[in-house]
């Protein structure tokens, strides 16, 4: 069996831009893109945030832009999800999909967070439609309009907050009577006049024809049932990381992201990670591009101090 320099698992914006670091590093990196590239960046409906593209582009469009420049460099992409690695024992690495199993000197996991649905009705439907888990990814096409934040915690009142600069007004739907969110954020919320509170609700069904116009919310002590009319529906219920193929092979923290060094490295010496899978305050696409950029670097570096250790260890397999 053939042992692959460097394989990345996960295809979103660190995935490929950890392909084309180490594909310009001539590592001739093998990414496993899963059942469908992109990430969640390629269900966005324009990006207008990430630097060199004043004019925005969808987030199709920029995973497309992504995949050719890594491709250009000699990075191989193959649609397949990775079922099971072992990390135990040291490199080469055991990674295996669906359809085959490769050996690998190092790895850089890409593979990402995804945010909590509510899973209701419409909710699906009308993502990219009036349904956004990102303020800052999507607030500004939300200018004039008004717009609901479900959830309680400091994620959705930073974001409602955030909101709060483009929409005329920002209707916070809480299952509960008081805020999870800090002193500080609350505070700041109470006393911003777009601001307003809807308690002990939840939302049952989001509804619309071709764009989200509504919520359609119960009161959780009470049982009334109304629709709330609303342009937009912002979902803040917090993200998980997609770690448990990673379960007792790696360190993780409290809530399953990925504990990483300085360099980017994991805790066992040759994995390494970026975006979303270790960073659980910034998820954007920017600053998940520049931790994949220190992920294929140091990995480099790695490859390159044990090179005489590998070549050993190729030759023996």
């Amino acid at each position: 069996m053939a042992v692959e320099k460097v394989i990345i698992i996960g295809s979103g914006p660190a995935g490929l831009t950890a392909a084309l670091y180490t594909a310009r590093a001539d590592l001739n990196p093998l990414v496993i893109a899963g059942d469908q590239i992109g990430g969640q960046v390629s269900l966005t409906a324009e990006v207008e945030n990430y630097p060199g593209f004043p004019d925005g582009l969808t987030g199709a469009e920029m995973v497309e832009q992504f995949r050719q420049h890594a491709e250009r460099f000699g990075a191989r992409i193959e649609y397949d999800l990775v079922t099971e690695v072992d990390f135990t024992g040291g490199a080469p690495f055991t990674v295996k999909t669906s359809s085959k199993t490769y050996r690998a000197l190092s790895v850089i996991i890409t593979v990402g967070a995804s945010p909590r649905r509510l899973g209701v009705p419409g909710e699906e439907e009308y993502i990219g439609r009036g349904v956004s888990y990102c303020g800052t990814c999507d607030g500004f096409f939300f200018r004039g309009k008004d717009v609901v934040v479900v959830g309680g915690g400091d994620s959705a009142i930073e974001e409602g907050l955030f909101l709060t600069k483009f929409a005329t007004g920002v209707r916070v739907i809480h299952r509960r009577d008081e805020l999870r969110a800090g002193a500080f954020l609350q505070n700041r919320a109470r006393n911003n006049e777009k601001m307003s509170f809807i308690w002990d609700t939840v939302v049952d069904e989001i509804v619309g024809d071709d764009r989200v116009t509504g919520v359609k919310v119960r009161n959780v002590k009470t049982g009334e049932v109304e629709q709330l009319d609303t342009d937009g529906v912002f979902i803040f219920i917090g993200h998980y990381p997609n770690s448990a193929l990673f379960e007792g092979q790696l360190e993780m923290d409290a809530q399953g992201y990925l504990v990483t060094s300085d360099r980017m490295q994991a805790s066992v010496p040759g994995v390494f990670a970026a975006g979303e899978i270790q960073d659980s305050i910034w998820r954007q696409v920017a600053t998940s591009v520049g931790q994949a950029a220190a992920a294929a670097i140091a990995c480099t570096r790695w490859l390159e101090e044990h090179e005489e250790e590998h070549e050993k260890l190729v030759v023996s397999t």
